[in-house]
């Protein structure tokens, strides 16, 4: 039995951990001035950042064709894959989950389960590296899709964006909403629980900190861990310092979002993604 694991570029994994486990990943696009880009291959997570703030009109991004993900679902099933398991961003964020199970039927050759994280970024990842991990101890599908259902229910990221501005170019919420924030200099959290995002206004940076500590607080006895930013190193490095007392021991990982979502939420968001450990 041989169980391949597929994901796509918004799973923010390393590329250390993607490649240890063997996981395939599929790029979405990011828009740029109209040119396109492959998240992840075409553009660096640091130059994007970099450059959001002057990119006119605003960036815009996109998922791969299914004929994208049959090719991948197919060169696994070549190289002796006996099942697959794509696990992908919420269906709430992104269109990728319907895209993956379009590419998915035209593959007869080998049985493949495309299963929603209900997460974004490393909320997804961790799932992805759960199931690379199991499929690597023998488990059977059945198994380790149970195993990533249990993991959802005690997953969630949070995280602080500096702005609303980008959510406002994007498109992603109400103009007039956007300008009231901005004039009362009100800083936006946004929280994704299975499936679902919420937000709330808080009126500071450092507000908009000590609200991050809180929810990591809440979170409990935490199984994974890490930071997320929209390459905000000296906001992450303030977060780590502060948060070091609610951490678990051991090298806490810290990756840059990527820019699919970077796009609506803009620089110097940070937050955090975390597993809870089972009761």
């Amino acid at each position: 039995m041989s169980i391949k694991i597929v994901t796509d570029s918004t799973c923010d994994l390393p590329a250390e951990t993607l490649a240890r486990y063997g996981i395939s990943v599929v790029p979405l696009y990011i828009n740029i001035a109209g040119k396109g880009y492959l998240d992840g291959i075409d553009i660096t997570r640091e130059e994007f950042y970099r450059d959001l703030p002057k990119y006119d009109p605003a960036p815009t991004t996109a998922v791969a064709s299914p004929e994208k993900y049959r090719q991948v679902y197919a060169s696994l099933a070549a190289q002796g894959a006996t099942e697959i398991l794509s696990i992908h961003i919420s269906p709430s964020l992104s269109a990728v989950v319907d895209t993956a199970k379009l590419g998915a039927r035209e593959i007869t050759s080998v049985p493949i389960t495309v299963f929603d994280s209900r997460q974004l970024s490393l909320g997804t990842g961790f799932l992805v590296e759960t199931a690379a991990q199991l499929a690597a101890r023998g488990m059977t599908l059945g198994e380790i899709v149970a195993r990533l259902n249990d993991q959802v229910k005690r997953t969630q990221v949070f995280a602080a964006l500096d702005t609303l501005e980008f959510l406002k170019r994007s498109g992603r919420m109400n103009v007039a909403v956007a300008g009231l924030g901005n004039l009362l200099q009100l800083k936006p959290l946004l929280r994704m629980f299975d499936g679902k995002a919420t937000a709330e206004r808080v009126r500071t940076r450092e507000r908009a900190t000590l609200r991050l500590l809180e929810m990591l607080r809440d979170a409990g006895k935490l199984e994974r861990v890490a930071i997320v930013h929209t390459h905000a190193l000296e906001r992450v490095a303030e977060l780590r310092e502060r948060a070091a007392h609610l951490l678990p021991p051991g090298e806490l990982l810290a990756v840059d979002i990527t820019p699919v979502i970077g796009a609506h939420i803009g620089p110097s968001a940070v937050g955090f993604a975390c597993v809870a450990a089972r009761k």
